[in-house]
């Protein structure tokens, strides 16, 4: 534990996680809620997965994208919360140097992919209400593979900069990142080099995905909302806005604890560190954890299927 204070460093090969500095006493009762969650999450995914492979019906594009989402959730909150947990339980602080860039770089891809996923399910929605005779036509399976794909290369090539930028800079400070994993900003405060072109590179990154990403959402939703308020019948409008609700309640849920904790961060000076840092764990492990719970309550070809698996169970 010597190397706590060490501050005469350059590239060292390992660093020490923080957690809730000056709450070290209450990381097992921070821990508790965090635990929940992420097995809820966990549990939560698994079953969208495990329900859209066995039930037929589902194998649509809307479910595929589902997957996506799910596969996702799973990665980038399994990135950071086992190693979190074992802070709080275990004292476990030290992380290896690459083991912090890979984290990094786990982090920022998969958030970009989700992002990525969202615009696709808006995308599916646009061609299902707008267009449904040419539906099948357009968002085949071959189409959806190859927009997944292309979702998740977009969220490896904005992520790898992250990773191949902290590695060159030099640390002189110390080797104490003051968050529970190995976030992009509080590893850029220990460098002792310009961090100009990093930070530049998120915000770039932030307008990109936060800015586009939602453009292309609102867009589509807006050409939904004018077919919707077309149909002549209000059932008609409720049913078919029934069919989109769902992912526009999983779309606020991923973007409004995002809009927060940049906002938080944005304010720094007067928010205490341990709430930044319970904002990030919470923005990683929430959206994972609700998403599935949205699907579960709102689809009724899932709530169908859950239903006939446990009454098969009891049979």
């Amino acid at each position: 534990m010597s190397d706590f204070n060490a501050t005469d460093l350059h590239n060292p090969s390992t660093f020490f996680l923080m957690g809730f500095s000056g709450l070290e006493g209450s990381h097992v009762w921070i821990s508790i809620p965090l635990c929940i969650m992420y097995a809820i999450a966990v549990l939560g995914n698994f079953t969208i997965l495990f329900i859209v492979k066995k039930e037929p019906s589902l194998h649509e594009p809307m479910y595929y994208f589902l997957c996506m989402l799910a596969v996702t959730d799973l990665t980038m909150s399994t990135s950071i919360l086992p190693k979190t947990l074992s802070i709080f339980w275990f004292n476990s602080r030290e992380i290896y140097f690459s083991a912090c860039l890979t984290q990094m770089f786990f982090l920022h891809c998969f958030t970009v992919a989700e992002s990525g996923i969202f615009v696709a399910m808006a995308l599916d929605r646009y061609v299902a209400i707008c267009h449904p005779l040419r539906h099948s036509i357009i968002l085949t399976n071959p189409m959806v593979a190859k927009i997944g794909l292309a979702v998740l290369l977009r969220g490896v090539m904005l992520a790898l900069p992250y990773p191949l930028l902290a590695r060159e800079w030099p640390y002189c400070r110390t080797n104490l990142i003051a968050h529970s994993y190995c976030k992009n900003i509080a590893l850029v405060a220990l460098a002792c080099a310009d961090s100009r072109v990093s930070n530049y590179y998120s915000l770039s990154v932030k307008f990109i995905v936060s800015g586009l990403d939602l453009f292309f959402i609102t867009l589509s939703y807006s050409q939904i909302l004018r077919v919707i308020f077309s149909l002549r019948t209000k059932d008609a409008r409720l049913k078919t806005f029934g069919t989109c609700g769902t992912q526009l309640c999983a779309i606020l849920v991923f973007y409004i604890p995002d809009l927060f904790s940049s906002v938080m961060h944005r304010l720094d000076h007067n928010v205490p560190q341990h709430v930044l840092i319970l904002i990030a764990n919470v923005y990683i492990v929430g959206p994972p954890m609700l998403h599935p719970i949205i699907y579960g309550m709102r689809t009724k070809q899932i709530q169908d299927r859950l239903f006939r698996l446990f009454t098969h169970k009891r049979t």
